[in-house]
């Protein structure tokens, strides 16, 4: 890139190449379109994240779905070049030494390219734990964790520094993991001022460089830590800043407390004992603050009561997502879809015989994979259901199996249903096992006209395969607990419409019959399931077997309403507009 690097984008997770396993799940998917987009768009942005050498973990799945977590480790040399530059950071006053690796991604077309940085302690002058602390995705305690956090958001900068970028402007945190980078760059500021310790000036001056993005409406997605863990660690760095408590604690205000009660029913950010919350640092500390979809906006300027939240909805990179009979098919009728993700919605003047054909194709393409991984065979001629999610309570992924008797029920009266299930539950969310163990124990007692198959270890590769092999894709969260959700935008790239519940992304992206269809969701996951049995026996079922023109044109509309959307040109363009260059 001959352009100097303005922006900088911190992320805890990137998935930049499906055999590099730097990513859990739907952030980090997030984070490496937003740098594949960036690359297409020339944009001059780089990444910051860490190596994760031993991955996030491999899933393997028994008989029964019980969860063994695997380290997953890669070839790192591979895939990256080794950076000069290192830095060196204190933790619990040890020297740890950070290098970086280097992984350039490349655009569409014109030969453009971002850089990504991903930082890594292990290195022989490092003390054996320290060499560590990089080596898996969200492992370890709550002492591994901030240790993490310091190198991503402390080393990150210094890196940056180190590697001579010093133009940028702007430092996008997505998430709060990265918020410590506030406190490298007011310790920056107090040492261009010849001063030991930061002032309201060094407040005002970062808080107009830092952007924040935050993507969970649930309280465990936000990170807090003691103070007593963080003045251990911090040490020196740490302490004009720990004096600065309105900088990282929220104020208990009677509106944040309502918002709190009105979302969990608790004040459940609120703490009698003091904790770095790293949510309010980056809020305190960002002179633009975004949720990742309208509706998520809203709840989260409940949930932060006092505090301004913009809306930019999440998209995806449709090059990433689309199967190769799809591209296959945009190459022919929409040759600019790749650099102009607009030029999509054209996809309603797509032939409807070819455009059946390219998801038949990518249907098969799905089966045989399955037939080969699992021994599974499955049917082509029978609709198919996707559900692809991180196994936890909210996203409800056995909603569709509350009642069998009625999906045995419907799928008997037209001719059986296909369910694919995946996703990995978290290593300590043992209710999230427990639904993938709830799931394959209904596999066992549906009757010959449901087939279920839940494949172990959602990943990159699974999904591009998953989006766009199956008829319909389903996502049926709690509301108001979906920030955005992106795996249904990756299924209308491949014209596969959804059925999901009305929260997220879903709000904006469902009309009636036109994209795809919607429940309308409440508290009440019997009423969400009885709703969900309807949508498929009365009006989902009755157009794929009886209205096959009916039920393509509704996939043309999901390819050229959503797909030309809900993409991650569209939504760095906003950034660009309202957080980047403003």
């Amino acid at each position: 890139m001959n352009t100097p690097v303005q922006v900088a984008y911190f992320s805890m997770e990137m998935a930049l190449f499906p055999s590099m396993p730097t990513y859990a799940g739907g952030l980090g998917i997030l984070a490496g379109d937003t740098m594949r987009s960036a690359a297409d768009m020339a944009l001059p942005l780089c990444g910051v994240t860490l190596i994760h050498r031993k991955g996030y973990f491999r899933q393997e799945l028994d008989d029964r779905g019980n969860q063994t977590e695997k380290p997953e480790t890669w070839p790192v040399a591979d895939h990256l070049t080794e950076c000069a530059p290192h830095v060196t950071i204190r933790i619990e006053g040890r020297a740890v030494t950070v290098r970086a690796w280097e992984y350039r991604v490349l655009g569409c077309s014109c030969g453009d390219e971002v850089s990504v940085y991903l930082l890594d302690t292990d290195l022989p002058e490092n003390a054996e734990e320290d060499r560590h602390l990089t080596d898996s995705l969200y492992a370890g305690d709550e002492r591994q964790r901030l240790s993490q956090e310091m190198i991503l958001g402390l080393a990150g900068v210094r890196m940056l520094r180190a590697m001579d970028h010093r133009q940028i402007r702007r430092f996008h945190m997505n998430e709060g993991h990265a918020a410590l980078l506030v406190l490298e760059l007011l310790s920056e500021e107090a040492r261009r001022a010849g001063r030991s310790s930061i002032n309201d000036e060094d407040v005002e001056s970062v808080r107009r460089s830092c952007i924040f993005t935050t993507h969970t409406p649930v309280p465990a997605g936000h990170d807090k830590f003691s103070l007593s863990l963080v003045q251990r660690l911090l040490g020196v760095q740490g302490e004009s800043f720990l004096k600065r408590r309105e900088l990282f604690m929220p104020e208990p205000s009677d509106l944040a407390l309502e918002g709190e009660r009105r979302h969990f029913g608790e004040a459940s950010l609120f703490d009698e004992v003091p904790r770095l919350n790293m949510t309010y640092l980056a809020l305190n500390l960002s002179h633009f603050v975004n949720g990742v979809a309208k509706k998520h906006a809203e709840v989260s300027e409940l949930m932060f009561g006092g505090y301004r939240i913009n809306a930019i909805t999440n998209g995806v990179h449709g090059p990433t997502w689309v199967s190769p009979p799809f591209a296959k098919l945009f190459d022919t009728y929409l040759p600019a879809w790749r650099q102009d993700s607009f030029s999509i919605r054209n996809a309603l003047g797509l032939p409807g015989d070819a455009l059946w054909k390219a998801h038949t194709e990518a249907k098969q393409r799905l089966f045989r994979w399955i037939a080969e991984e699992t021994g599974v065979d499955l049917a082509p001629d029978r609709i198919t259901l996707g559900f692809a999610r991180r196994a936890t309570g909210y996203k409800r992924g056995d909603l569709l199996l509350q009642d069998p008797d009625r999906l045995n029920q419907l799928a008997r009266r037209y001719g059986g249903l296909q369910m694919i299930y995946s996703g990995k539950a978290h290593p300590r969310d043992e209710s999230g096992k427990q639904i993938i163990r709830d799931i394959h124990a209904a596999r066992d007692h549906l009757g010959e006209s449901v087939t279920l198959v839940y494949l172990p270890n959602y990943d990159m590769n699974l999904a591009q395969r998953l989006v766009s092999g199956v008829d319909v894709w389903l996502n049926t969260p709690l509301p108001p607990l979906e920030a955005s959700g992106t795996s249904g935008m990756k299924a209308a790239f491949n014209g596969v419409p959804s059925l999901s519940v009305r929260d997220g992304w879903w709000l904006e992206g469902c009309i009636e019959g036109i994209t795809g269809w919607a429940i309308d969701g409440d508290q009440e996951s019997a009423n969400d399931a009885t709703e969900l049995y309807d949508a498929l026996e009365n009006t989902v079922l009755p157009l794929y077997h009886r209205n096959r023109t009916g039920f393509i044109d509704v996939m043309r509309h999901a390819i050229a309403l959503n797909g030309s959307f809900f993409n991650t040109q569209r939504m760095l363009q906003q950034y660009v507009a309202m957080a980047y260059f403003d």
